[in-house]
């Protein structure tokens, strides 16, 4: 597998010297220092990555140890990967011995959508392709039947789900969670703003107590619900901070434009033409803008899909799969595109309508720049959406500067001409002739 499918980088790459030998950098911590077992060092090093980001390096030697941690991070910042190798390097240093029955994982990672359940498995599988480790992915909007017998097959050791399906699971006894020995919630907050969080309290009482677990909650933002909740699910936890806001600010150039409504689409097609961009997303607030958006883009020869609430969940996925391998040009999309979606290589984020809340922004342009890379986030502000500007620029506390576009820019050719159905001919009857 390589890393373009992962949710986020395990870690940062380090520079390489002109003769390809790794240039030593005594500034960062090497996952060598930590004394991974080696099947995992050596998927890690399959990826590329040899140091750790910050949030990986500040997490894993405690966690490594047993501690509980808790914190806000966002996707981009490596924070995936840092509690996927603590659940690893315990799963391989602490073998079950004896017999399991089938559905009782060691491991639970609960996350709020589908899209990001699929990203943490695929990162996860990446990691323990050189282990002995099974892992299961439970959620929504899929075959039962085929999840079922999943859980009745081999032992699980990683379970990755989502709070609706997995209860689902529980209630039936397909599967029994008191053997959990780890347990993560990502997102914590977008649990809480979908109404996941009661049946996220259910799945935690079937759990064994916080005291016999090791427990990681992790949320984009720290609200004193998520705040409440971490101190009533975890112990003594290792606090972690890491600023989303400075993640995008410092590895994405923003630029604005001033356009008004009308000429809007010329400019989004211009753009991208005469920067000849590829692999791109454009978010809209609204599923009725994005068709319209797509629409207009397919008739001026841009190849685009849509991804919004409304598409169903096989489709989605395809899509997004489609997406990474480069069969997509465009990918116009509301915010449910924002967050928990990694595809490596995407240089810009388009806002073509900017987002009402201000850590929507961030969550959007967070898609490009991430663990390290450089991207460009470029927003359209008309009349109605330069509202939003100050709120924007109060969370990320810096001026954006706001441009004229170019007045070629401005100019939108003639769309191709349609392409005519031929016309069938038609099929005559034979005449009953007497």
């Amino acid at each position: 597998m390589n890393k373009t499918d992962n949710e986020e980088n395990p870690g940062q790459q380090e520079a390489g010297s002109p003769s390809g030998e790794i240039t030593p950098d005594e500034t960062k911590t090497s996952f060598h220092d930590l004394d991974l077992p080696d099947s995992l060092l050596q998927a890690i090093q399959d990826l590329g990555f040899t140091h750790c980001t910050p949030i990986q390096a500040e997490i894993l030697p405690e966690a490594l140890q047993g501690r509980d941690a808790f914190g806000r991070a966002q996707t981009g910042t490596g924070k995936t990967a840092a509690f996927l190798i603590t659940v690893i390097t315990r799963m391989l240093q602490n073998p079950i011995q004896g017999k399991r029955k089938p559905g009782t994982p060691r491991v639970l990672i609960i996350a709020p959508t589908r899209e990001l359940v699929l990203q943490i498995s695929e990162e996860a599988r990446q990691l323990i392709r050189y282990s002995d480790i099974t892992l299961v992915s439970i959620f929504g909007g899929m075959d039962y039947r085929k999840q079922k017998e999943l859980l009745a097959g081999k032992p699980v050791d990683i379970m990755v789900a989502t709070p609706g399906r997995l209860l689902d699971f529980s209630r039936r006894r397909d599967l029994y969670l008191g053997r959990v020995e780890m347990l993560i919630l990502d997102e914590a907050d977008r649990m809480l703003d979908m109404g996941f969080i009661p049946d996220v309290r259910k799945i935690i009482h079937s759990t064994p107590h916080k005291d016999k677990r090791q427990t990681m909650l992790y949320s984009a933002t720290l609200t004193a619900a998520i705040t409440r909740l971490a101190a009533s699910w975890t112990k003594d936890p290792l606090r972690v901070e890491i600023d989303p806001e400075q993640v995008a600010v410092d590895s994405v150039e923003q630029i604005v434009y001033i356009v008004t409504e009308n000429d809007k689409f010329a400019l989004l097609y211009n753009i991208i033409v005469c920067q000849n961009l590829n692999r791109l997303i454009i978010f809209c607030n609204q599923k009725d803008q994005v068709n319209r958006l797509a629409e207009q883009l397919n008739r001026y020869g841009i190849q685009c899909s849509v991804l919004s609430g409304d598409i169903p969940q096989r489709m989605r996925i395809e899509r997004l799969e489609r997406f990474k391998a480069g069969k997509i040009r465009v990918l116009v999309a509301t915010d449910v595109a924002a967050r928990g979606i990694h595809i490596e290589g995407m240089d810009h984020v388009i806002n073509f309508r900017l987002p009402h809340d201000p850590e929507d922004y961030i969550h959007r342009i967070g898609r490009t720049g991430r663990a390290g890379a450089v991207g460009t986030a470029i927003s359209f502000a008309d009349e109605e959406d330069a509202f939003y500007l100050p709120g924007i620029e109060d969370l990320i506390e810096r001026k954006i500067d706001c441009i004229q576009p170019k007045d070629e820019w401005l100019v939108l050719p003639e769309p191709p001409p349609r392409e005519k159905n031929p016309r069938r001919p038609r099929s005559r009857k034979p005449r009953n002739r007497k």
